[in-house]
């Protein structure tokens, strides 16, 4: 085998080894979230991670180095998946600020992101007394980025709308972050009756009496 034949196989090699070892990371991470919204992130052991994924402790050794590690990735994970959704749907939205602030509200809701599982595993870490402070300041800065475009976003409906007497674009945005959190409670502990599309509705008509020439009060069934 020549040279250039050698590096090519050699590239490939490497390419699959780091391919097998996203892989391996997100069969743990995903393991990780299904035993947290089943036990609780003090019932999650080494155990009920690798008997989920089907992999041994070993491997979990190998690629996140303790419990806490893995917590902490899995945190991250959802963290950033929450916002690639919102960012994306921020620059595939229209124009206007209202379009924009919708769609990052809209993807609050998105299946992916609010399912009963992941909303459990992110109340797990919330009530997490001893490490909540060390969360918070995993994902503080992935949060500040959607607060500050939603503050922008803010500035602009009340530029547009003349809204004296409106709330200040923060205070806006301080209650619609207090309000994604208490719509994601209620979609959780109250699963048989509190729908996305009522907790949806709930937001937009917050949006409606805050900005009314920009949104509508949404129906309530």
């Amino acid at each position: 085998m020549n040279k250039a034949l050698r590096e090519k196989d050699s590239v490939k090699k490497a390419s699959r080894r780091t391919e097998s070892k996203r892989v391996r990371r997100q069969q743990l991470i995903d393991a990780t979230i299904n035993s947290i919204s089943k036990f609780g992130i003090g019932g999650t052991t080494m155990s009920t991670v690798t008997e989920d994924a089907g992999l041994s402790v070993g491997i979990v050794n190998f690629h996140f180095e303790s419990k806490q590690r893995l917590f902490e990735e899995t945190l991250l994970y959802l963290a950033r998946e929450h916002h690639d959704h919102w960012l994306k749907a921020y620059r595939d939205a229209g124009l206007s600020a209202k379009d924009k602030l919708l769609a990052i509200v809209d993807t609050h809701f998105h299946p992916s992101i609010s399912s009963r599982k992941k909303l459990a595993v992110w109340y797990a870490f919330y009530g997490e007394v001893g490490r909540r402070k060390t969360y918070r300041k995993l994902i503080e800065d992935i949060d500040y980025e959607r607060v500050a475009r939603e503050v922008e976003l803010c500035e602009k409906i009340a530029t547009e709308g003349g809204y004296d007497r409106a709330p200040p674009p923060r205070q806006v945005v301080n209650i619609l972050e207090a309000l994604y959190d208490g719509v994601w409670l209620e979609l959780l502990t109250y699963p048989e009756t509190y729908t996305r599309e009522k907790a949806q509705a709930h937001i937009g008509a917050f949006l409606a009496m805050t900005y009314p020439k920009h949104f509508e009060m949404p129906e309530f069934a």
